[in-house]
């Protein structure tokens, strides 16, 4: 029998071992010099003059950079439908009302017309979601959101190392770019996140704010040489800083982080390959001079095949064989559909993706048999 493959697993190296044990070692666990370390690596990756601040979570990320660009009670951020909660909680963190919109039916990023249609005089901010690691049509949301004065923070959770028309995710002419390190991403630290932002009066709020609301960095004053001991705390701040464990796994997986995406993207191609001709929508591909980060490959059931996307993935697990769906639309949730009287005729494009859409592993330390597998699994069921 052959062994459980699961949706995900993350590919951890002896060199971040090391790091974390060298952490364990040194005495200093939170966060601190490593963690240091790896924002300064990551800015550097980026370039683009963006500065970079590790948080324990994207969610983290979001929040304080939607605190730092003013958002509160009253004002208005528009968010996809198809996302994953924490892109619109964080907004109600604020006091501030999520709007919802649509996506495009081929990317399912947001939809550029969707979000000039919902714009109001309360628009403070829109949060394009870059699905499944292809970029959204930032060129259009940027335009739209500078003719309207809204601020845009770019949810990368799934777009490491994202391109878009030759420049990374992170340093186009959004406000701010907010990345997921959690277990599942193309990179891992655990839990944890990155926000950058070539604003350096956003990225010092989202410092302060990230700790408490302290003017100084425990860090700093931990390891002064005199007498360091005071410090003011001058907002009502939050607990989001990254520890040095975390950190630690970073600064070898941002090393890998060229390898994992040349591996994801071979491992895309060759789904492409096998799974043409089977009655399923394939995955947007990024335009030749844009990168696809491959964080997701999705796969949407043919409204010809005669078993449902729930009974599909039951199949797959009877073959030892994990997957997820990605999305379920927000305006289904309790909370959203509730609150905000969300219809489901409001967001066909989410609706009709939802209904045909799975996730099928894909991720580094899958061997090519195991990849095969998912394959020939599909194979079968479909045919």
């Amino acid at each position: 029998m052959n062994k459980f493959l699961p949706f995900s697993f993350p590919e951890i190296g002896q060199e971040e071992i090391n790091e974390v044990v060298d952490s364990l070692k040194s005495g200093w666990i939170t966060t601190g010099p490593k963690t240091k370390q790896f924002e300064q690596d990551f800015a550097n990756y980026l370039g683009g003059d963006v500065q970079a601040i590790a948080v324990n979570s994207a969610t983290a990320g979001l929040h304080l950079a939607l605190e730092a660009i003013g958002v509160g009670p009253g004002d208005e951020v528009i968010v996809p439908t198809y996302t994953f909660t924490a892109t619109a909680e964080v907004v109600r963190y604020l006091g501030a009302d999520p709007v919802f919109i649509d996506s495009c039916e081929d990317t399912l990023n947001i939809n550029p017309e969707a979000f000039r249609k919902a714009i109001t005089n309360k628009t403070k901010a829109v949060v394009p979601v870059h699905f499944a690691g292809l970029s959204c049509d930032m060129d259009a949301i940027i335009k739209i959101a500078r003719e309207n004065n809204i601020k845009v923070i770019e949810d990368a959770a799934h777009s490491f190392p994202t391109t878009y028309n030759g420049k990374y995710i992170g340093t186009l002419d959004s406000d701010a770019t907010v990345f997921s390190f959690y277990a599942n991403k193309t990179m891992t630290t655990a839990e944890g996140g990155m926000l950058v932002s070539k604003n350096t009066d956003l990225i010092d709020r989202a410092k302060v704010m990230r700790l408490h609301g302290i003017s100084r960095d425990a860090f700093d004053r931990y390891q002064s040489k005199t007498p360091a001991w005071f410090y003011e705390v001058i907002e009502p701040g939050f607990k989001y800083n990254m520890p040095d464990i975390s950190a630690a796994i970073g600064i070898h997986q941002l090393k890998k982080i060229d390898l994992f995406q040349t591996k994801r993207e071979a491992m895309a191609e060759i789904y492409f390959n096998e799974l043409q001709g089977l009655p399923l929508i394939l995955p947007a591909k990024a335009p030749n001079n844009s990168q696809h980060a491959w964080h997701l490959f999705t796969i949407r059931l043919d409204e010809t095949v005669k078993i449902s996307r729930d009974d599909f993935i039951v199949e797959m697990s009877k073959r030892d064989i994990g997957c997820s769906v990605h999305f379920i639309p927000l305006h289904r949730h309790p909370i959203w559909k509730e609150q905000y009287n969300l219809k489901p005729e409001s967001f066909p494009v989410a609706e009709k993706a939802f209904n045909s859409i799975v996730s099928i592993p894909l991720y580094t330390a899958m061997t090519d048999e195991d990849q095969f597998r998912v394959i020939n699994a599909i194979k079968e069921i479909l045919q």
